[in-house]
């Protein structure tokens, strides 16, 4: 049986930007939820900001998997301290 007879699943890879209140459980949460929803982290970084002058602690997190980002944009909206979630979708690719 030829192996490249089966397609491989297209990885998606998606960039989330989500503004949250500074607090220090707030990356745990992020990213424990990334975990148990089976996206894998690709990148992420994190910056304070000013917003409508109130401190927003801005992230900005990529992961890939063959699930849709709407099953991990659900759950992080729920988050008691995120107060949006942005996404932004990439292109599919083939993982080898």
């Amino acid at each position: 049986m030829n192996p490249h007879t089966f397609a491989q699943p297209a990885f998606a890879q998606h960039t989330l930007h989500i503004h949250a209140q500074p607090r220090p459980e707030v990356m745990e949460r992020v990213l424990r939820v990334v975990r148990h929803r089976g996206f894998n982290l690709c990148a992420l970084s994190m910056e304070m900001g000013a917003e409508q002058d109130c401190q927003q602690l801005r992230i900005t997190v990529t992961v890939e998997s063959v699930r849709p980002i709407q099953h991990l944009w659900s759950q992080l909206v729920k988050l008691v301290d995120v107060s949006r979630v942005d996404a932004l979708e990439q292109q599919p690719r083939i993982r080898a």
